[in-house]
């Protein structure tokens, strides 16, 4: 006979949306069983967001500096060891780890199952020898990578994010079908680790940022060294004289690659196999989980957060749904998801970011009520100090001078979206982002410097230049 368990909440998914909801369920003091077959932390911290990160932290340090032990930087080829920093990698992965940990999940009081879940009826889940019946269930079972159906591609040895971090030696010539976020990074990361980088996109590579500021991001992507053939269509792929061939077509003909290593990184599809969610009475729409605004399922016992859902595939969105997903089933609050406000940031060098709406998205919303303000990199008095002059800020003002979205290139440009994501959230206008007082000197006053020329006509204005001049009278 299997063990049976009562939670309050089950949560099936040990990722970013999964680890939030299990902790403060038993932060709350509330009976929670958290179920995942694979490694604590998912994807984010064991293939995806930490080890990019810290690769591309290594690469930027043998860009700008030459070695750097710290980082896993020796001298070597091309001014670095690759090893070295694939060591860097395993680190930080090692260092965080911990706090995602069984261990640290079991302290909090949270019932660890080590197990595939799957759905046996709308309100059971078996997990290996465990039956579980909760009153609510959370699905946060993530994604993995999304590989196309590419003739010869199944024939040939090739990498994803799940298998990079596994490379000891840099890739003599590295491919990359995809010239999204993740294939940008990793081209950018690879060519300043000593390795021929190729990128084929069948579109506009970063399609989905404001094509000035990616523009911009391109540029310096290529003067690394890296090649980008856009509008390039892979047709397939094959192996040649031990090398990896990827046949394409573009609209200025055939085009053939020959490389060392092939990487895929054309998206990313929901982890769904397995969970049996037809039993579950459960949805399924465009691959991912289907859900209302308040990420409740077709079966509203069953919720679903994170990538499992599609749309918006990011680790802070997962967080953030896990935190609705908790007010609602404690706390009975009405929530819903917002998806226009955002943000993402692709961390090439220099980083892109956004938030909000696009410009696109703004005017067909607003019109000509809508105003866009610019604020340059290089008329920024700290960018000049650390030589980081390349980059540009906008921002999007709708009606009364609410910011409505904005984009920006440079560097940190992480850390400033920070700050102009808790504006969009709070409903701030320019005249709040003028208001606010920036320590000198920091990349923060482009903020400021944009919101200030939504006001540039003011001075030229003849009904307020009669104001001051009447105002001028009383002494």
């Amino acid at each position: 006979m299997p063990d049976i368990l009562t939670p309050d909440i089950c949560v099936i998914g040990a990722g970013s949306g999964g680890l939030t909801v299990a902790a403060a369920a038993a932060a709350f003091g509330v009976d929670v069983v958290l179920v995942e077959k694979g490694l604590m932390g998912g994807d984010c911290l064991n293939y995806g967001c930490v080890p990019s990160k810290a690769l591309l932290s290594a690469a930027k340090s043998a860009k700008a500096h030459g070695p750097d032990p710290k980082i896993g930087v020796e001298a070597g080829f091309s001014g670095a060891n690759f090893a070295s920093a694939n060591d860097h990698v395993r680190s930080v992965i090692a260092a965080i780890a911990p706090h995602d940990s069984v261990e640290r999940f079991e302290g909090l009081g949270v019932n660890v199952i080590k197990a595939a879940a799957r759905f046996a009826s709308p309100d059971t889940v078996m997990a290996g020898e465990t039956e579980i019946r909760a009153r609510r269930f959370v699905v946060a079972t993530g994604s993995s990578p999304a590989v196309p159906p590419i003739p010869g591609l199944s024939d040939v040895d090739y990498l994803t994010n799940e298998s990079l971090f596994e490379l000891r030696q840099a890739p003599e010539h590295l491919i990359i079908i995809g010239g999204g976020p993740i294939g940008l990074e990793m081209a950018q990361a690879h060519i300043r680790l000593g390795s021929r980088v190729t990128v084929v996109e069948a579109q506009k590579a970063l399609g989905k940022d404001d094509p000035e500021l990616a523009a911009i991001v391109l540029s310096a992507v290529k003067k690394d060294g890296v090649e980008i053939l856009e509008g390039t269509a892979v047709k397939s792929v094959s192996a040649v004289d031990g090398l990896i061939q990827v046949d394409a077509e573009s609209s200025h003909g055939a085009v053939s690659v020959k490389g060392s290593h092939l990487l895929v990184a054309t998206g990313r599809k929901p982890n769904l196999d397995g969970l049996g969610l037809e039993a579950a009475g459960v949805d399924v729409e465009r691959g991912g989980i289907k859900v209302d605004k308040g990420l409740r399922t077709s079966n509203r016992k069953i919720y679903a957060i994170g990538d499992v859902i599609g749309g918006l595939q990011f680790t802070h969105a997962a967080g953030y749904h896990g935190g609705l997903a908790i007010r609602s089933i404690l706390f009975r609050l009405p929530v819903r998801e917002d998806r226009v406000n955002m943000p993402w940031v692709t961390y090439t060098s220099p980083e892109l970011g956004h938030v909000g709406m696009n410009e696109a998205q703004a005017r067909k919303q607003h019109g000509d009520k809508v105003k866009i303000l610019t604020a340059d990199y290089a008329a920024n008095d700290r960018a000049q100090a650390e030589g980081a002059t390349i980059g540009r800020l906008k921002l999007i003002a709708g009606p009364r001078g609410k910011l409505l979205g904005a984009d920006i290139v440079g560097a940190q440009a992480g850390e400033v979206i920070n700050l102009l994501s808790l504006a969009i959230s709070k409903k701030m206008t320019m005249k709040d982002l003028t208001g606010f007082v920036a320590p000198y000197p920091t990349l923060g006053e482009l903020v400021r410097r944009a919101a200030t020329s939504y006001y540039a006509d003011a001075p030229s204005n003849p009904w307020v230049r009669r104001l001051v001049r009447f105002l001028t009278q009383f002494g």
